[in-house]
């Protein structure tokens, strides 16, 4: 695993790819897949910044096989209705990579359904994403979904008497919550694909500390961590590199299913590679159970069945 790069991505030639997240890591994961061979469906909100990405990565790749699909993960709706597209379209898929997150606005804001639009978006659309291609990716050879995490996973706790934070909302502490709630949800899945058969992995992985745009659209420019965004760039390592982690987590045949990666340098925030600390919290199975209990009602999805439910008030 030493010094892994994206020249040690195997042949992902007859792999159709999802990744989330049309710019920074998400673009770096989709690129680099699609220079190995893999079908990658470059999958987000905004059309026209995902038809750029596709378009850079076309031209970066000329052989690529890229399109960007559409979707909301703020929005159950828009999460089904591309599942259903996908469902329609594919007979299996072999790669799913849950990377688009929302972070730290300073308001709290909702989802389109009444979510804490982080842990909306972060856990629970992710959530009701993967539960709806279940079915594919049950067809797909050596399929993998590969869930991103942060360093502030570390300070997060599941507050199940404040999920939604609407008695107290704090910007990093909701962003810390959904990023745990991500890393157990890769654990917990792992646990239900052995128990079931579904025969999929799961992995979770963290960018270190990456210089993309995700401090800058949540946070905002102004804010003290825009500002050091901007002044303190030198602290953050490049987009490209953050993505190396999730890459390993996605194709490497040394990645183990229900294992954790991040940078393996200066306390996970920049580097190569390799096995990242779990934050304890994080390994709290009853924990996990409820969250994917909770999960579950709130999106109305329930694994390993068909069709969409109402989701609960």
């Amino acid at each position: 695993m030493a010094g892994w790069t994206t020249s040690d991505i195997p042949s992902q030639i007859g792999r159709t790819a999802v990744v989330t997240g049309t710019g920074g890591i998400g673009f770096h994961i989709s690129a680099a897949l699609a220079r190995a061979g893999a079908n990658v469906i470059v999958a987000g909100r905004n059309a026209a910044k995902g038809t750029a990405a596709v378009e850079q990565i076309r031209e970066a790749v000329p052989h690529a096989h890229v399109r960007f699909g559409s979707v909301d993960l703020a929005s159950l709706e828009s999460i089904e209705a591309f599942a259903e597209t996908l469902r329609r379209s594919h007979g299996s898929l072999e790669l799913l990579v849950n990377n688009a997150a929302v972070m730290a606005p300073p308001q709290r804001k909702e989802t389109a359904d009444g979510f804490e639009l982080q842990l909306g978006t972060n856990h629970l659309g992710h959530f009701a994403l993967t539960s709806r291609l279940l079915p594919l990716l049950r067809q797909g050879r050596d399929a993998r979904v590969v869930s991103l995490s942060s360093v502030a996973a570390r300070s997060g706790t599941i507050n199940f008497e404040d999920l939604q934070s609407r008695r107290y909302y704090t910007p990093m502490v909701a962003y810390g919550q959904s990023k745990l709630a991500c890393l157990m949800f890769a654990f917990e899945l792992q646990r239900r694909s052995v128990a079931a058969g579904w025969g999929i992995q799961s992995l979770a992985a963290h960018p270190g500390i990456s210089r993309t745009d995700l401090l800058t659209n949540g946070a905002g420019a102004s804010s003290l961590p825009g500002l050091a965004r901007r002044y303190l760039w030198f602290l953050f390592q490049p987009a490209e590199q953050g993505a190396l982690p999730p890459l390993f987590a996605a194709t490497a045949s040394t990645a183990h299913a229900g294992a954790y990666y991040g940078p393996d340098r200066l306390g996970e925030t920049r580097g190569h590679p390799a096995p990242a600390k779990v934050p304890s919290q994080a390994e709290d199975v009853a924990v996990a159970e409820r969250l994917w209990q909770v999960s579950e009602r709130l999106t109305g999805t329930v694994f390993g069945t068909e069709g969409m439910r109402r989701p609960a008030p």
